[in-house]
């Protein structure tokens, strides 16, 4: 009852899309600045987000688009305009000040959504439950999801013991770092949703 192929393919497809590596730097900048422990809170609220849009459009998908008449570039080039205007916030500074960021749960977006459960991410888990025909496909297909979940909320859990070693200093590195990752992210996100209405003109 569990095609491995399948669990396998998914697997490596939403790693590349979600990217937990990349994900470090970026987390750690959208939460510096917070107890440990709140970070932490967030890190798990971040994938659960992330978790529950995705089981949603795997589930609901394409009734969700059609009924509200958006195309998966037309998602694109939104969630690309999302990331710009946050990227921009790292970049320039603004979230070191806290009357800005304290009362932002950032583990709903931009975290959650849309640079965990992106367009990429969300497309790629609709096609995937659509052509999972069996039993053993469907359940192979959802427990990839839920462990790129697991993976991701693991990375951000341990990655908080990097703040330690890098300091305040280190913080903000990271966070121009990030803004700069994120920039780039998004941009490209755009122009891929560009080109696809492009090619489908």
């Amino acid at each position: 009852m569990f095609d491995a192929a399948v669990f396998g393919s998914l697997f490596l497809t939403l790693f590349v899309i979600m990217d937990p590596p990349g994900i470090t730097p970026i987390f750690l900048a959208l939460t510096a600045g917070r107890p440990g422990k709140v970070q932490r809170r967030m890190a798990l609220q971040a994938v659960c987000v992330a978790g529950g849009v995705i089981a949603v459009f795997g589930v609901l998908g394409h009734q969700i688009l059609n009924y509200l008449h958006v195309s998966v570039p037309a998602l694109m080039i939104a969630g690309g305009l999302l990331l710009l205007l946050i990227a921009l916030d790292l970049l320039t500074g603004k979230t070191d000040e806290p009357k800005q960021t304290k009362d932002v749960n950032v583990a709903l977006v931009p975290l959650g959504m849309p640079l965990l459960a992106g367009p990429g991410a969300i497309v790629s888990v609709i096609l995937a439950v659509q052509k999972a025909g069996s039993v053993a496909t469907q359940v192979s297909v959802w427990s990839a999801i839920l462990a790129i979940h697991v993976v991701l909320w693991l990375v951000m859990r341990y990655s908080l013991l990097i703040i330690r070693v890098i300091k305040d200093g280190g913080v903000v590195l990271v966070t121009r770092l990030a803004g700069m990752m994120l920039s780039a992210i998004a941009v490209q996100q755009i122009i891929n949703g560009v080109m696809q209405v492009i090619n489908a003109a």
